[in-house]
């Protein structure tokens, strides 16, 4: 069962018979390469609209009469390469859509007396024969009017009734595998009129006298006649070139993979008297002259080329052309000479002054030319010369000045070895193919040129475009190219075609930017997108130019890396300005001595303890501090030690450290609170190292004196501790009177005594 699927594939999986279950949804049926031996009646009564049967390469003897009655819609079937020992009209009965028939490689001898195909009317192609094929009968082809295709395999064919073929109206090409040669020129006359191309394969040209138009009367079809794989000498060649002038309409002569046993000994006034040719083109291709060195130089066929406008001799080991031979291709206009042994030397005298008069094209390829000058030179004689071949010839170093003829417009140099392209080049051209010569650079002012191959070098950019304005097509394929920009792109105005595929581009940012967001490029680009593949970033490697899309970061690191930057140093100001608002400088150096305090014992021994109190004031009070309150505790009975910083700090010691060390050493410490105390900054460090030690060790060693009286909106938040402590602990008031004076200074004496 092939399911749902259209197309059903059977093939060489080992099948004895046709599978069942095959419904009208198929429409190609693959049953090829099996062993099927019969093909029943009801194997295919289902599959009603199939366009496609193969059954080549069974073992296919026998067909029910009515085996394909129900497929109406067949368009193709194959049964080529089985065991089929007749061929049965009923078969085809009601194949009426039938287009392509491959009968070939059975065993059949003949095909009945009567026509196989007779109601085969829509049939386009068919192939049959094999090498048991011996008999061709008159009405074999009855029913058959238009063949696009017809292939005998008559290898073994030994009898051909005249007539047989003639009954097909129309034939666009025949092929027929014919090896006896008498039936052959048989054949030739009853296809005159029908047939447009004939293609004999393997035949022994026969030694025939008797016309091959006989009493045939123009006009007639026959076109073009090719030799395959066929067998000549000098005596057949020159009845063959007698007798095909007969045919008016044969205007094409092609030989290919034959072989000619002989020496050019050709009967040249047979060949003379018979008159004009009217053969236009002549292919040789691949013929085998057995000791080719001992042929003639086919003097007296001068009269018999004048007409010919196209002969290609191609891998045939030709290495020169006569002069007076050549001077008589007058009329020819495509010349090609490719793959033959053609050397600098015999050249000269094969494009001698005044050889191949209207000659257009020239096809010099493959050959063993070695010197670009000399060839040049021999081609500037050609006055017509439009288009020139040399490719696959090993120049190697080219001139810088070389002569070529003025009409010269196409030029082909690829494969020549050239390490570097010169002034050599003509500059009338508008296509040049210097593809496949390593080149490293273009920079040849060709200011008419259309189109440039550059495929296969080493190129790592694009050519300039001002050397050649007016380019069209450019192929870079397979170069060194890394990537090409916008502009190298736009100075092109004209470019419609640009082929760089198969190079390894990195895919920069710029690059990207320029193939996602450029207008057009697929329409320009050549193999677009398949062919364009990314070699870098390594992320990326493999995948198509177009597919690849860059983070910001890949394509901007240097700007990404300076926002991050300039962001970093703006967190890092705001963080200045926040600690700055916030003192946040002042609680860090507040911590690192408050460490470093820490450290210390917490309590300095007895003998360290130096004075009763450390005072701790602003600069704006210490005229009240030191002459008022220092001489009436330092004159008292018994009198107090106090600590001033003035007096006695230790000089070059760290203000801090001095702080910690007189509040240590002081058994008290005494604050001065005014309003000039809570704007000072080293007051603040004072009172916050003597909270420190109050709550370390839990005792009443702050004495708070106030000066003058403070508003609570003007202590700073800073000051938290200061408000903590005036709202815990009890704090002298200094009186404006005398009277509460001495209260105050008896109150202060007795907090510096407890």
């Amino acid at each position: 069962s092939c399911g749902t699927s259209q197309l059903c594939n059977c093939s060489s999986v080992g099948l004895d018979f046709v599978p069942l279950g095959l419904t009208a949804k198929i429409t190609v049926l693959d049953l090829a390469h099996n062993r099927i031996k019969h093909i029943r009646s009801q194997d295919l009564r289902q599959a009603v609209n199939l366009r496609a049967l193969l059954l080549q390469s069974n073992k296919i003897s026998s067909i029910d009469e009515d085996s394909f009655q129900s497929l109406a819609k067949l368009e193709l079937l194959d049964l080529s390469n089985n065991s089929l020992a007749h061929v049965s009209p009923v078969w085809f009965g009601h194949l009426f859509s039938l287009q392509h028939l491959h009968l070939q490689g059975n065993s059949y001898r003949d095909l009945g007396d009567s026509s196989p195909f007779s109601s085969l009317r829509n049939l386009s192609s068919l192939h049959l024969g094999n090498p048991q094929f011996s008999v061709i009968r008159q009405g074999n082809f009855e029913g058959i009017e238009l063949l696009h295709k017809l292939w005998i395999d008559g290898s073994n064919l030994s009898q051909y009734e005249q007539g047989s073929l003639k009954s097909i109206k129309k034939i666009n090409h025949m092929i027929i595998n014919l090896r006896n040669s008498n039936i052959f020129s048989e054949i030739v006359r009853d296809l005159l009129h029908s047939v447009t191309w004939l293609e004999v394969t393997e035949i022994k040209l026969p030694v025939e006298k008797r016309s091959l138009v006989q009493n045939s009367t123009g006009p007639f079809r026959i076109q073009k006649l090719t030799f395959k794989e066929s067998f000549f000498t000098d005596q057949t060649i020159s009845q063959a070139i007698v007798l095909l002038k007969e045919i008016t309409s044969l205007k094409e002569l092609e030989a290919v993979d034959c072989m000619l046993e002989g020496q050019g000994n050709w009967n040249m006034k047979d060949i003379a008297r018979s008159g004009q040719s009217f053969v236009e083109t002549v292919t040789i291709i691949k013929i085998v002259i057995q000791n080719f060195h001992l042929f003639f130089d086919l003097n007296g066929m001068e009269s018999q080329i004048n007409n010919l406008k196209r002969l290609t001799i191609a891998s045939s080991n030709v290495f020169m052309v006569p002069c007076n031979i050549a001077r008589h291709f007058s009329s020819l206009l495509y010349l090609d000479f490719h793959d033959n042994l053609l050397a600098n030397k015999r050249l000269d005298e094969t494009i001698c002054e005044g050889s191949w008069p209207s000659l257009q094209t020239l096809n010099l390829s493959q050959n063993s030319l070695k010197f670009l000058e000399q060839t040049a030179k021999c081609a500037s004689r050609l006055p017509k010369l439009n288009n020139l071949d040399i490719s696959q010839n090993n120049f190697g170093e080219i001139p810088d000045v070389c002569e070529w003829p003025k009409t010269l417009k196409f030029l082909n140099l690829s494969s020549t070895q050239i390490p570097k392209l010169t002034t050599c080049i003509p500059p009338t051209l508008e296509v040049l193919d210097v593809s496949a010569n390593n080149l490293k650079e273009f920079g040849l002012q060709l200011p008419f040129l259309k189109e440039l191959y550059l495929t296969k070098n080493q190129l790592k950019a694009l050519p300039g475009a001002t050397p050649i304005p007016n380019l069209v097509a450019l192929s870079v394929r397979r170069n060194k190219l890394n990537s090409f920009s916008k502009e190298e792109f736009e100075s092109f105005k004209r470019m419609e075609l640009l082929d760089a595929s198969d190079n390894n581009f990195i895919c920069s940012c710029e690059f990207l930017s320029f193939i996602h967001h450029e207008a057009g490029i697929a329409q320009v680009l050549v193999g677009w997108p398949d062919e364009y593949v990314c070699d870098s970033p390594l992320a990326v490697r493999g995948a198509q130019v177009g597919a690849v899309h860059l983070s910001l970061m890949e394509c901007h690191r240097s700007l990404v890396v300076s926002l991050i930057c300039v962001l970093v140093f703006l967190v890092i100001l705001l963080l200045v300005a926040v600690g700055y608002k916030y003192h946040v400088v002042w609680y860090v150096r507040m911590t690192w001595a408050w460490l470093q305090a820490k450290r210390k014992p917490k309590r300095a021994p007895p003998k360290d303890v130096c004075y009763d109190a450390f005072v701790s004031y602003s600069e704006n009070d210490s005229d009240w501090v030191e002459n008022t309150m220092v001489r009436e505790l330092e004159q008292a009975c018994p009198p107090f030690q106090l600590c001033l910083h003035k007096r006695d700090f230790v000089p070059g010691k760290w203000i801090v450290d001095n702080i910690i060390d007189s509040i240590e050493k002081s058994r008290k410490t005494l604050f001065v609170l005014s309003e000039h105390f809570v704007q000072s900054e080293w007051c603040k460090y004072e009172l916050d190292f003597s909270h420190f030690r109050l709550f370390d060790e839990n005792n009443d060693a702050a004495i708070l004196v106030l000066l003058e009286p403070i508003q609570s909106k003007a202590i700073p938040k800073r000051f938290c501790k200061l408000r903590k402590i005036m709202n815990t602990k009890t704090y002298l008031e200094w009186p404006a009177g005398e009277e509460q004076q001495q209260v105050f200074w008896e109150n202060l004496k007795g907090a510096l005594k407890s």
